[in-house]
């Protein structure tokens, strides 16, 4: 596993590089190569989309890999250290769960490796890393649930950035199966490799011959296999009596790939050890079931007309019962699997049955799922198994295991579903437990292996007559349960890789969106959309007051503000209770425009400017909002600002009023007590809840405390009434006429 050491990552590489290949015994067989990825700002944790993923490619032959994790820290000299939480993972974006909520039932993942940082170098060290998909994520701590306003507090940002560097071998001894291979150490280790074909049971490693002048038995470390992270199954084998034989074991090794061996000298620099290594290489034949075998034994399970038309597979025999062909034994029976892409991270896999698998107890039923198009790991594998009650005895039990790289196939010896470099995940069906289901988030990349075999807990006899057909679900999908009621499903993206998360909602929470431990009941949910909405209908109050006074456009703003600000909160809602008459994008303009320029018509008419003038800065105010929203809907001083002009006009014509009167503006005692000071207190208060208290727990009923303050405090700011007017005189729709006379020609007429 990787160790974690703190420091400069180029002062801790360049030394080592030096004496690899500059000091007085340098290895030519290593060169080194660098890899960057443009830097990500992070983000406060909430849900996955939160953390920033980097993905990298190791290069085959690799021997050591290198991370070089940079922080920066940008934006107000204010802002504090926060420590940031760096991931890693072999071959599939890591699984992380920063909030400790609750995984869906059935879900199977590994803790991952982490480690914490502040605003400081940090480099980290693997040896003998696999080749292929390495991912990094880190995020900023769990978010705070409080909703801040943008220019209200400073802005702190925190930039990260990892680099790999790696140093890899170009020249590879390759083993031949048993054929022995002399190896000499003496200052530096041997680097050799194995390929595994498929199909393949067993590797077995031998030392043999070892001798080493100057030292006792055989001082030789062999490491086998690469690291992976979280869970690393490298073995190592040390040999130190040269009179016995040294051997290693490797059960189901991976398949179909090359396997990394590394020989070290423990006798020291000037010792030279000798010794010859082989390889052996158990492979059996597989049993290949193909379609046609799966009609002349179930004639009555349906099929797919397409599937029929396929040709048999070349290593397909028709054996019956037997479990081998000129004494050469069959270890499994392959059976043949369809992949159907759906969508992007959607995929089904079917049986060219299209539903079941045969189970017997003489050999195990594999199926072979293909994972390694390298976009296959952002999504779930979902696996599904039910068998008939009807068809399984009590005595029987059908063992399953799910593991990457190779399929274990041991069932009669273990039933751990461990093989050579894997933790494989187990299952069983039984008459007490006819269904079972797994599922792996984001796995990884590479082929995938279903292994079935029927177990007898008592009596063997009985199993070797035994058969069951086992109904299978398999697929990649998105997310699970596409999130739920409760979630959104979104499909995210680094540069051209593609992984999916869940986005919960109404306090609902995991990775599934299935956790309730927070989560709101439905008459919670129905509480708030209709403390969000109906406080709204304190708007009436400010159109009243409005119309009474003959302030007709004010009013309209007032009612345009009411609609849009209830819709917009129904169509808001993360629950149930949801009504969306408009786009919810066009709702939310049209609520944050209505609540602008209530407040700049507001002003505008306190500020008792001339009608002309007044016209010409409500609609200039208004189109300037139009414009601010337009660039950054969420930005405060986009609304803050043409309010602040506004009062600054107000403040003036007030102090004109004053000085063109010779007293206070305005002169009435019992405007400023009972209207000005009231409204006044109410704005101020709004304004502070609107801009400190708001959080994500509260926002229901402090956003509807809002609404009521400002539509009070409108109420209580409107102006008077003109005192030569009447009340409700623009409501009144009747018509005056008045007979003019032409005195000009009264003048003139001739009588």
């Amino acid at each position: 596993m990787g160790q974690v050491t703190p420091g400069h990552f180029l002062w801790r590489l360049y030394p080592s590089q030096r004496t690899l290949q500059e000091g007085p015994n340098p290895d030519f067989r290593l060169v080194s190569e660098q890899f960057s990825q443009s830097p990500q700002k992070l983000s406060f944790y909430s849900w996955y989309g939160n953390a920033r993923l980097f993905y990298f490619r190791v290069p085959p032959d690799t021997v050591l890999l290198h991370w070089l994790l940079q922080v920066s820290q940008g934006g107000d000299l204010t802002c504090a250290n926060v420590e940031i939480t760096v991931y890693f993972r072999y071959g599939a974006p890591p699984v992380i769960n920063p909030l400790g909520t609750s995984f869906p039932a059935n879900t199977s993942m590994q803790p991952s490796f982490l480690i914490k940082m502040l605003q400081s170098n940090t480099s980290i060290n693997i040896s003998h890393p696999a080749p292929g998909d390495w991912f990094v994520a880190a995020h900023l701590p769990p978010s705070s649930q409080k909703i801040e306003m943008k220019g209200f507090v400073p802005t702190c940002a925190y930039t990260f950035q990892p680099d790999m560097l790696v140093v890899r071998v170009v020249e590879v001894s390759i083993l031949e199966p048993n054929i022995p291979f002399p190896q000499t150490l003496l200052f530096h280790p041997s680097y050799l490799k194995i390929f595994v074909p498929e199909y393949t049971q067993e590797l077995r490693l031998e030392l043999q011959g070892c001798a080493s002048n100057g030292s006792l038995g055989c001082p030789v470390h062999l490491t086998v296999g690469s690291a992976t992270l979280p869970s690393n199954f490298q073995k190592v084998l040390t040999c130190t009596d040269s009179t016995q034989a040294c051997h290693l074991l490797l059960p189901s090794p991976p398949w179909d790939r090359w396997l990394q061996v590394t020989a070290k000298s423990l006798a020291g620099p000037h010792v030279l050890v000798a010794f010859s290594i082989v390889a052996a290489l158990t492979v059996c034949r597989p049993w290949i079931v193909n379609f046609q075998y799966l009609l002349q034994n179930n004639p009555n399970q349906s099929c797919n007309a397409s599937t029929s038309l396929l040709p048999p597979s070349p290593g397909y025999q028709d054996l019956g019962r037997s479990s081998s062909v000129g004494g050469s034994p069959f270890c499994l029976r392959s059976y043949q699997v369809m992949r159907e892409d759906m969508d992007v991270v959607f995929v089904h896999f079917w049986p060219l049955n299209r539903v079941s698998v045969l189970v017997q107890s003489d050999m195990p039923s594999v199926m072979r799922l293909q994972l390694n198009t390298g976009m296959d790991s952002g999504g779930s594998l979902t696996i599904s198994l039910w068998v008939n009650k009807s068809v399984i005895s009590n005595n029987t039990l059908i063992m399953v295991c799910v593991n990457a790289a190779s399929p274990f196939l041991s069932f009669n010896s273990s039933l751990n579903c461990t093989t050579a470099f894997f933790q494989g995940y187990p299952l069983s069906l039984s008459t007490s437990s006819r269904k079972a289901n797994l599922i792996i988030p984001y796995p990884e990349t590479d082929n995938w292996y279903l292994s079935l075999q029927l177990v007898c807990l008592q009596s063997p006899e009985e199993c070797e007559k035994a058969s069951v057909l086992v109904e299978t679900t398999l697929s990649l999908v998105p997310c699970l349960n596409d999130c739920g009621p409760y979630g959104q499903c979104l499909l995210l993206r680094r540069h051209g890789y593609l992984y999916a998360g869940c986005s919960c909602k109404a306090g609902w929470c995991g990775w599934g969106c299935s956790d309730n431990s927070t989560a709101q009941t439905v008459a919670q949910q129905r509480a708030a959309a209709l403390l969000l909405t109906l406080s709204n209908l304190l708007f009436l109050a400010p159109i009243t007051v409005s119309v009474y006074r003959c302030l007709l456009v004010e009013a309209s703003v007032y009612a345009y503000t009411m609609f849009f600000s209830m819709f917009y909160h129904a169509c808001d809602q993360p629950g149930e209770a949801v009504l969306c008459i408009l786009n919810y994008d066009t709702l939310q303009y049209c609520d944050f425009l209505g609540s602008g320029v209530s407040i700049w018509v507001t002003i505008l008419c306190m500020a008792q400017l001339k009608a002309a003038l007044k016209y010409v800065l409500l609609l200039l105010g208004t189109l300037v909002f139009a414009m601010s929203l337009q660039l950054n809907r969420m930005g405060i001083w986009n609304v803050m600002g043409p309010c602040l002009f506004a009062l600054v006009l107000m403040v003036t014509m007030w102090v004109y009023h004053c000085g063109h009167r010779r007293h206070c503006y305005p002169t009435s005692w019992q405007r400023w007590v009972f209207y000005l000071l009231p409204g006044i207190s109410m704005a101020s208060v709004a304004i502070a809840i609107y801009a400190s208290m708001m959080t994500s727990d509260n926002y229901y009923y402090t956003h509807s405390i809002w609404h009521m303050l400002l539509a009070g405090s409108t109420a209580f700011l409107l102006p008077p009434r003109d005192k030569h007017g009447e009340p409700w005189a623009c409501s009144r729709l009747t018509c005056h006429y008045q007979i003019c006379k032409n005195h000009r020609e009264e003048l003139y007429t001739m009588t």
